[in-house]
């Protein structure tokens, strides 16, 4: 990483990252990007185009991806930092841990795909990688 790109440390993994921050080390080939959502998340709510999708939990029950390590392993090369993305910034903390524990550097994206619920329970709008107007499709 260069001098310019900062990021919070954290215990048990790498750091915490801006969606903004985690973007910008995708895009210059210093990071692989990892949606750990459930499949059925990326299917209905949106999913960011080439980023590896490997479920910390899968719908429905949240049962944990009992392949998570293996997914995780064949996703991200030796050496390549991992920039976890969940709905909230919540999933992708225990998944940057784990990822961790199995040798890799994570790092937690904040506010997460969809960020916090506003006063409606909304989400989308408080935050969050498509709030930032970062790249995401749906469908």
């Amino acid at each position: 990483m260069t001098e310019n790109q900062t990021f919070t440390p954290a215990d048990g993994y790498a750091g915490d990252i801006t969606p903004q921050q985690a973007w910008q080390w995708v895009q210059a080939g210093q990071a692989v990007l990892v949606d750990v959502r459930s499949d059925a998340e990326r299917d209905w709510v949106g999913q960011v185009p080439g980023a590896a999708a490997v479920a910390w939990k899968q719908w429905p029950g949240m049962a944990m991806n009992a392949d998570f390590d293996a997914q995780i392993r064949a996703a991200v090369p030796a050496g390549t930092p991992a920039v976890l993305l969940c709905r909230s910034g919540v999933r992708s903390i225990a998944a940057a841990r784990r990822a961790t524990e199995l040798g890799l550097t994570a790092y937690n994206i904040l506010e997460g795909f969809e960020g916090d619920p506003d006063a409606e329970g909304h989400r989308g709008t408080r935050g969050g990688w498509r709030f930032h107007g970062l790249p995401w499709k749906q469908g």
